[in-house]
C-alpha cells in the first residue's frame, strides 16, 4: 500500500511526538524513556524532551513509584469527545437537517469537552451567512445558546468552576456577571431551551435546546441560527417548541428517559 503522507509536508517534532504516543497499547500501558527511545529512533535526551513537552501539555503523566510513562487524560478526554460527536451527529443529523430545511436556517451542533464544549457539525442553511462557528472552534459557554443550554444543565461545582475562570465580553449583550448567569440558567431549565441574542456575534441570534445522554447529562446541544434581520423575536418564539421537541427526540434516542412531566 502506498504511504498516505509521502507528498504531505510534515513537520518532524510533530510527528516525532505523535510516534511517541502511538508506541503505548493495551498490552504496554506504561514505557520507559530508554525503551520508548529506542523505538522511535530517537536519543534519549531528544525524546526526554518531547516527553516533558506531551507531560506539560497533559498527554503524557508519569508513574512516580517507577519512572515510567503513560497514556494521559487529556487523550482520554478527546477520545470521549471524538466517539461523542460520531454518535451523536449520526443521530441527530436528520433531526438537524429537517430543521435547516423547514426554517431555512444554519443548523449547528455541540459536544462537551470537559468545562468546555466544541462544534462538531453545521448544517448550512439555504440563506446561510459566515458566523462565529466553525467545525472543531471551542464555545464560550456563557455567550452562546448552545453553551448555555448545556451550561444550565453542569452541576454545581461545575458551573462555579466555568464561572470562575471569568465570563469575558464579546458585544453589550453578553452576560457577564455571574448572579446573571445564574438566574438565566434557572429559565432555561425551566423552559428546555435558551438563546442567544446578539450575545457571542452582532447581528447573530439563535434557539438552541441540550442533548441528554442516558444518564440525564447535557453532553451536547444544537441550536438555529440566523442573522437577527430574519431571526426576529417573533421567530425565534415560533422556533421554541419544535427546538425543545427535537431535543427530547434525540436525547431519547441516546437513551435518555424523559421526567413524567414533560411527556
Amino acid at each position: 500500500m502506498a504511504n498516505s503522507t509521502a507528498n504531505v509536508h510534515m513537520i518532524q517534532s510533530v510527528q516525532r511526538a505523535l510516534s511517541i504516543l502511538e508506541e503505548f497499547s493495551i498490552k504496554e500501558k506504561e514505557l520507559g524513556v530508554t525503551e520508548i527511545a529506542k523505538r522511535v529512533g530517537l536519543n534519549k535526551s531528544t525524546c526526554f524532551g518531547l516527553l516533558n513537552t506531551l507531560q506539560a501539555l497533559g498527554y503524557i503523566e508519569q508513574n512516580s513509584d517507577n519512572g515510567k510513562y503513560r497514556l494521559g487524560l487529556k487523550l482520554f478526554l478527546l477520545g470521549q469527545v471524538y466517539e461523542a460527536g460520531l454518535e451523536i451527529r449520526d443521530i441527530a443529523g436528520p433531526f438537524l437537517q429537517h430543521l435547516a430545511d423547514l426554517f431555512q436556517e444554519t443548523v449547528h451542533l455541540v459536544v462537551r469537552e470537559g468545562m468546555n464544549a466544541v462544534y462538531v457539525d453545521k448544517v448550512e442553511g439555504p440563506q446561510g451567512i459566515r458566523m462565529y462557528s466553525q467545525i472543531g472552534r471551542r464555545v464560550p459557554l456563557h455567550a452562546t445558546g448552545v453553551g448555555k443550554a448545556m451550561l444550565a444543565f453542569f452541576s454545581e461545582t461545575d458551573f462555579d468552576s466555568v464561572a470562575a475562570k471569568g465570563l469575558p465580553q464579546f458585544t453589550a449583550n453578553t452576560i457577564t456577571d455571574e448572579t446573571k448567569l445564574r438566574s438565566q440558567m434557572a429559565l432555561i431549565r425551566q423552559r428546555g431551551y435558551s438563546i442567544d441574542d446578539e450575545e457571542i456575534e452582532i447581528g447573530l441570534r439563535c434557539v438552541a435546546a441540550p442533548i441528554f445522554n442516558h444518564r440525564g447529562e447535557a453532553i451536547a446541544a444544537f441550536s438555529v441560527a440566523g442573522p437577527s434581520m430574519r431571526m426576529t423575536y417573533e421567530k425565534m418564539n415560533e422556533l421554541t417548541q419544535l427546538v425543545r421537541e427535537t431535543s427530547l427526540k434525540v436525547s431519547t434516542r441516546l437513551g435518555y428517559i424523559v421526567p413524567s412531566i414533560h411527556q
